[in-house]
């Protein structure tokens, strides 16, 4: 007798733990981005089901289903972000593009008096809270180390001082520390490798 399977699908029609192929098939097929994978016991599902999806598609335990492309490849199903500052403080804008096809998701700015990791750290939130409101679970695209860590750290942590000039800008970052506190996500933060892949695609191309 073939052991009984359990399957979850993070990413589908409706997303949850199913008890046959059958049922996991109806979720997916034709769903674009579909995320799934069969373990063999229900309680491996479960707790993989509240988990983050993709460490558990990059991982050997369990049948990958719907399998992720190696860390030397670029995920074309992913979001990428970047911003643009003139100046040190100056005006500063973000973006977020769609990595497939470069299409623009979302643009902010320009801000005055900002710093370039100040716009990096809210265009990573902007992302977050957007595929968080469409309960998206595709990574994000940075070239910056520092926004990246302030992130993780749920911390805008500049050193530039506020101004009546750059009031609406703070503003921006104590909504997005809030957000940060109040909400989970599940979307990895990748980091963009400049040196293989070239500049990263929300980039301005100012340089």
């Amino acid at each position: 007798m073939t052991p009984k399977k359990f399957y979850v699908v993070w990413q589908g029609l409706k997303p949850g733990v199913y008890t046959s192929w059958e049922e996991c098939k109806i979720q997916v097929t034709g769903f674009e981005n579909a995320r799934y994978k069969s373990f063999p016991s229900q309680e491996e599902a479960e707790k993989a089901f509240h988990d983050n999806p993709w460490k558990h598609l990059n991982s050997k335990k369990g049948k990958n289903v719907s399998s992720l492309p190696s860390s030397d490849s670029i995920i074309r199903e992913s979001l990428a972000v970047d911003a643009a500052c003139s100046g040190n403080p100056g005006l500063l804008e973000y973006r977020g593009v769609y990595v497939a096809d470069h299409n623009e998701v979302f643009h902010v700015g320009p801000l005055e008096e900002g710093t370039n990791n100040i716009g990096e750290f809210l265009a990573i939130v902007h992302a977050l809270a957007l595929l968080h409101k469409h309960k998206q679970l595709m990574p994000i695209y940075s070239d910056s180390v520092n926004a990246i860590k302030w992130v993780a750290n749920k911390k805008c942590n500049t050193k530039l001082e506020r101004s009546e000039r750059n009031k609406p800008l703070f503003e921006l970052i104590t909504r997005a520390e809030m957000w940060l506190q109040q909400n989970s996500y599940q979307n990895p933060i990748l980091k963009w490798e400049t040196k293989k892949w070239g500049e990263i695609p929300a980039d301005f191309g100012r340089k």
